[in-house]
């Protein structure tokens, strides 16, 4: 175990009936660090977090945090506080009840729970809201509360499942930036699933990719997006283009393009994200160059994705980001003609 380790998998196995939803899973987690679980649904992450809150048992493993062994441990006697999906606010009690819910079962003194209910619905942007119901609320000021909730009791490991995709897209954007920023001013641990790549990318200090009850790969935003360690990373963690290709005496050919390769023949995929084909500058004589024609336009806004095809891919469709103010500048339009540059180095092989 590294020594900033706070929260340690090991050889996590998780059976229903003969499913097996997890799949010998091994992971630190170091202090402090805010780790995003991503997947497509029923690839096993939230199976994972409540095998961490002990809402569910572990057929086989042993989880160890701050050093101490809480693999049979009740949820009770776990030292985390937990969002969910649903917000899961008691309808009829009012905000500060709901917040000062953990303090009350310990037995904290009535002025230490007013002191900290007001300190944290300060903490969450929702200050005079302690006699509002959560029907008086809307989502957002839910969700909000329900982290001032989890919060309440100063845990070591917040856990988030996730907490946001009951919400608006503007909502969400914004929670989830307020969510980042306060775990930065707390410094508390802090996992969250979610199967939105953007949110995983944008919040997190590294990302576990899971898939089949499997881990993928682990590693930061950057790390994931840019070096995936599998095809199924690839496909999942943003937009790339996709096309066969074939290694061959040392080439890496596909349409008629040739790249260098490594030693060994065999039939491979092509892995391109659409930001990695530039339509600017581009040098005479550069071989990473090709004429291609537009065949659509996907209007986003400051951006769009630009779907092309080429002689030189041997009609295979490449989509490509445009900024709307470059297909101005050059009276780009469906049908008209665009030379692309591929980037080699950030081509991806498997």
């Amino acid at each position: 175990m590294s020594q900033n380790c706070f929260l340690a998998l090991r050889h996590i196995r998780k059976e229903f009936g003969s499913f097996a939803a997890l799949q010998d899973i091994n992971l630190e987690i170091r202090q402090g660090e805010f780790v995003c679980f991503l997947g497509p649904s029923g690839c096993g992450k939230t199976t994972l977090l409540r095998i961490i809150a002990g809402l569910e048992v572990q057929t086989a493993g042993q989880l160890t945090q701050d050093g101490r062994d809480i693999s049979l441990l009740p949820p009770a006697l776990r030292d985390y506080g937990i969002v969910f999906q649903s917000y899961a606010l008691f309808p009829n009690l009012n905000v500060t009840d709901n917040v000062a819910y953990g303090l009350v079962n310990r037995k904290t003194p009535r002025a230490q729970i007013k002191q900290r209910v007001t300190e944290l619905l300060k903490l969450v942007g929702l200050p005079g809201c302690e006699a509002k119901f959560p029907g008086q609320l809307s989502g957002g000021q839910q969700q909000r509360i329900a982290l001032a909730r989890a919060l309440a009791t100063k845990p070591g490991l917040l856990l988030l499942d996730e907490p946001l995709s009951a919400l608006d897209a503007l909502e969400r954007i914004r929670l989830r930036q307020e969510i980042r920023a306060l775990q930065q001013q707390l410094g508390v641990t802090t996992i969250m699933v979610t199967h939105d790549q953007e949110e995983a990318l944008s919040v997190a200090d590294r990302i576990v990719v899971m898939n089949h009850g499997v881990i993928e790969q682990v590693g930061t935003p950057l790390e994931v997006y840019r070096e995936p360690a599998s095809p199924f990373v690839a496909d999942f963690v943003g937009k790339i283009n996709i096309m066969p290709a074939r290694v061959t005496q040392g080439e890496l050919r596909f349409g008629s393009m040739c790249l260098a390769g490594d030693g060994l023949d065999r039939d491979v995929r092509v892995y391109l994200r659409p930001e990695d084909v530039l339509a600017r500058p581009i040098a005479a004589g550069d071989p990473h160059v090709f004429d291609a024609n537009i065949d659509k336009i996907e209007f986003l806004g400051s951006y769009c994705h630009v779907h092309v095809s080429s002689p030189a891919l041997d009609g295979h469709k490449l989509m490509v980001y445009l900024s709307l103010n470059f297909l101005s500048e050059q009276s780009l339009q469906v049908g008209s003609s665009i030379t692309l540059r591929l980037l080699p180095e950030r081509i991806k092989v498997f």
